[in-house]
């Protein structure tokens, strides 16, 4: 196993599973920030799969293997992996080893954001003066300290220096003190944010608190059923944790009595304008009253990200100012975008991998929610744009068809699918934390990235231009790209309605269905599942 795996990627889908069964991943709801393991013996990767199994029930999924998957299924290593019928059967010939250092950003054409992770509070804790102080010193450490120690500034810069593996196997922190004041409950559903309160223990040994957490996956509503059933009790999290997915619910939905204002908490509000937080961050978190109650740690605007090479054989030029004519970058359409694609089919490349790649883009940057004020389904003209997008990519053969996070996904990150792929959509985090480890030949001293974070004066002092992009400054491009986020297009039902509509995307994109059967069926499934109709 030493000899053929590279990496291990963990993935967390609030929804079904890490892909649907048509194919169609919601980006979105996966978490941003996917901690990799090298790994190098045996022993470790046992110990890793054991872990991630047992304890987060998530979804591994092993990349950069010998041509595909490494012979089991990631989530029951008892069973044979199921085959992919889209997986290549070979490595075509002229395959590169690898496609580090050969990639560039540019403007998307048509603005979005992915996702993101907000950090609550419970009501409750604000009944106990030394516990209240605590957790809000934890909050603001997290969401709103613009300092070279604060975690949005390691975030930012690729200097956040703990890892999984270096968490509690009893899932409890202690400062160096011994934190004999009590204990600190987190609810969350990646190790991400119990390896930022580790972090803020080490850094502050005299912190009075043990921190014990909580992770659950998102995998299957398990996540959220457990955090509803616990928030009404006595044994509810003190503190708890909600992405773009389902945040909606607990800090504007039914769940938002149980959060915590900033103000409750001591926070200083005067911060929040002296970091500039990210304006969607802030709209995202704040209930109903007006108060806010969550912030997140990053800002994911989202950009396109290119390969160099293909755009020199196609265009003569690997310039993004040049390739943001090209793809018609901050045009606000697709029509330019089309023409690439012809463009780079000529020459025998795909545009992108797969369909999903361009549903993150659509979904995020359209106008209107889900649901109309009176709850009623409310199918956005650009989503419905989407449908024919879709089928014309896939009858125009200007993708590989990959389902988004399987194996020949990351194939093409390589640039050993089918045909070479020109480019990927996504924010910082998926150059960082995805694209970086699986491009092929990731020389084993490369840096991190870096990641966009919510606080503009973090951004405005910190610097990403790494090797795998050519040395190319990428926060010129993923911080302007924060302007288009927009926290109003949320509902609480994201996650389930997503999974309907993209299945008749897939039924549409076929031929199975014609438009008009593929939206009533989407309308249907929605109203069966969720009792909502359509307007």
């Amino acid at each position: 196993m030493s000899n053929i795996c590279k990496a291990v990627s963990i993935f967390y889908n609030y929804n079904e599973f890490v892909v649907t069964k048509h194919g169609i991943f919601y980006g979105h709801i996966v978490c941003s920030w996917m901690p990799k393991l090298i790994l190098k013996e045996d022993k470790v990767m046992k110990k890793f799969m054991a872990c991630a199994l047992s304890t987060c029930m998530v979804a591994a999924t092993l990349v950069g293997c010998d041509n595909g998957n490494a012979g089991v299924d990631p989530v029951n290593p008892d069973q044979p992996a199921v085959d992919n019928p889209d997986q290549p059967a070979d490595v075509p010939a002229d395959a590169p080893e690898g496609t580090f250092g050969d990639w560039a950003i540019t403007d998307s054409p048509v603005g979005f954001f992915w996702g993101g992770t907000w950090v609550i509070a419970n009501k409750n804790v604000a009944k106990d003066a030394d516990k209240k102080a605590a957790v809000a010193s934890i909050m603001e450490w997290i969401t709103l300290d613009t300092s070279e120690t604060g975690l949005q500034y390691l975030w930012a810069n690729g200097t956040f220096d703990v890892a999984e593996s270096d968490l509690p196997s009893d899932q409890i922190i202690t400062p160096a003190n011994g934190g004999d004041k009590g204990t600190i409950l987190l609810y969350t559903f990646t190790t991400e944010v119990p390896r930022m309160m580790l972090k803020y223990a080490q850094d502050n040994p005299d912190f009075g608190y043990k921190i014990q957490y909580k992770v659950t996956p998102t995998d299957g509503d398990q996540y959220v059923t457990d955090l509803n059933g616990a928030l009404p009790t006595d044994s509810a999290p003190d503190m708890y944790t909600a992405e773009s997915a389902f945040v909606y619910n607990y800090t504007q939905g039914d769940m938002y009595k149980y959060a915590a204002s900033y103000e409750e908490l001591g926070i200083d509000l005067k911060k929040v304008d002296e970091a500039k937080i990210a304006q969607y961050s802030v709209e995202i978190g704040t209930n109903p009253e007006g108060k806010l109650v969550g912030l997140g740690y990053q800002a994911t605007g989202g950009a396109l990200i290119y390969r160099r090479s293909i755009a020199k054989d196609v265009w003569g030029t690997d310039d993004p100012a040049t390739i943001k004519e090209k793809v018609g970058g901050g045009s606000g359409n697709w029509d330019q975008f089309y023409v690439a694609c012809d463009e780079l089919k000529a020459k025998g490349y795909a545009a992108v991998s797969g369909a999903g790649d361009l549903w993150n883009v659509v979904e995020k940057s359209s106008d209107s929610s889900w649901l109309t004020k009176d709850g009623k389904l409310h199918i956005d003209p650009k989503r419905e744009a989407y449908l024919d997008m879709v089928k014309k990519m896939y009858e125009n053969e200007w993708m590989n068809d990959t389902q988004a996070w399987q194996d020949p996904w990351f194939a093409d990150m390589k640039g050993q699918g089918p045909k070479q792929v020109f480019c990927f959509f996504g924010p910082a985090w998926l150059v960082n934390y995805s694209m970086q480890d699986n491009c092929g030949n990731k020389p084993e001293d490369a840096a991190a990235a870096g990641d966009c974070v919510a606080s503009a004066v973090v951004m405005d002092k910190s610097k990403a231009e790494p090797a795998f992009l050519g040395g190319q400054n990428m926060f010129e491009y993923f911080v302007p790209a924060n302007a288009y986020a927009n926290g109003k297009v949320l509902s609480k039902y994201d996650g389930t309605i997503n999974n309907k509509f993209n299945d008749q995307v897939s039924e549409y994109k076929l031929g199975n269905k014609t438009k008009e059967e593929a939206i009533q069926a989407f309308k249907d499934a929605v109203n069966d599942e969720l009792g909502v109709e359509a307007e």
